[in-house]
Order: structure tokens, then sequence, then C-alpha cells
């Protein structure tokens, strides 16, 4: 898919100039992954869009979760609200389904490989528990029991859904894809792979686009 970055903008975007980007990656859970809050507060920057986190929306202090349906809605108000467009990170497709893919003009899906990811996803995991780095959603701070002694446990969560998030992804790259979907009028949705070079590229694309925008 790398070829896509090239055959097309680098974000479509509506018809009437507006972005709503939909970022997705392979965090293994529903605590948002390290490259995709990072990429995504980078994009916000660039696009001079609000940056919207699935996880400040959906985990509640103490790590209690809102319920689906105060969530769903939660997301739905959030995304209706900044109406000039957004930046969203996050999968939760199990709960809100494609509410936000549907709404996205872009859908960005990040999947570097697992071992380029994953020591990432330690590093940031530890600064957490030091509290050096900022947890996913305020009053959810990590612990070392949840962390290495629980089922629940980002780290074996990461290494066990890796493949199941990559699976969903590459159904939706059916229909959604550039290039690739079953019909155009569907097409908004690229995959960014490889070891940061599609992306740092993609990336510069934004940029170029923004600045000849402005």
């Amino acid at each position: 898919m790398a070829g896509n970055l090239h055959l097309f903008p680098a974000l479509l975007g509506s018809p009437t100039g507006q972005f709503r980007v939909h970022i997705i990656g392979n965090s293994g859970s529903g605590k948002a992954c390290l490259l995709v809050t990072t990429v995504g507060k980078k994009l916000a920057a660039i696009l001079g869009l609000p940056f919207v986190s699935l996880d400040e929306l959906r985990w509640k202090p103490n790590w209690v979760q809102t319920p689906s349906d105060e969530y769903r809605e939660a997301v739905r108000n959030t995304l209706d609200a900044y109406n000039q467009g957004w930046v969203v990170e996050g999968n939760s497709h199990s709960t809100l389904g494609n509410l936000v893919t549907e709404k996205a003009t872009d859908v960005i899906w990040l999947d570097p490989p697992l071992v380029l990811y994953f020591p990432r996803l330690l590093w940031r995991t530890l600064l957490r528990l030091l509290r050096i780095e900022p947890p996913c959603s305020t009053g959810c701070e990590e612990t070392i029991r949840e962390t290495f002694f629980s089922r629940d446990s980002i780290i074996l969560s990461c290494l066990m859904r890796h493949s199941v998030v990559r699976v969903r992804a590459r159904k939706m790259m059916e229909r959604y894809g550039l290039g690739v979907g079953r019909s155009q009028e569907d097409w908004k949705m690229r995959r960014i792979g490889g070891w940061g070079g599609q992306l740092r590229e993609w990336l510069e694309g934004v940029r170029r686009m923004v600045g000849k925008r402005g």
C-alpha cells in the first residue's frame, strides 16, 4: 500500500475542505498506542484542529469504564461539537462500531512491526509507572500489579491482540481502502506500515498540502 502515498493526496478531506481524521493502530487494547497518540497530536497541530482521545472519553478515574451507551453518546456529541473538523485517535470498534469511521473523511491505519512499537509501549508504561508520563485518562494511573500481574495488563494485551487488530483493520481496508476498497465512493483509508519512512513521508505530504492551502 505504500504506492497509495503517491497516487492520492495525503488527506482527502470533504468537498467543503474540512478534515475529519480517524487514526487507528495496533494498540493491542482499549488503551491508546503511543505511536497513534503521538501521530494524532502531531497531525492535529499541523491541521490546526482539535485532538480527541477516545481513551479520555472511555475511562473515568480509577479505571472505571464509561457505560457503552453513555460512551457512544459522548463520542457522538464530541464529534458534532467540533463541526469544523477533528483528529480522533483510538480503536474501540467493539463498542463504537463504525461511528467514528463513518463520520471521518480519512482513516489512517498505523501498522508498524510489533518489534518496533512494543519497546515504545514498554518505555511509555515505565514512564507512567514513574508518574513522568501522564495517564491515558485523568485519574487512571498505571500500577505495577496491573501492568505485570493482571489479565488486564497492557503489555499482555498488546502481544495477544496484535494479530486480532490487524485482521480487523484489513477487513476495513476491503471496504474503505484507497484503491482497493469495493466501492470507490467509500475510499478513505490508507495503511502506513514499515519502520518509519512511510510515516515521515506521509506527514511531510500533509505539511505541503496545508502550506499550499494557506
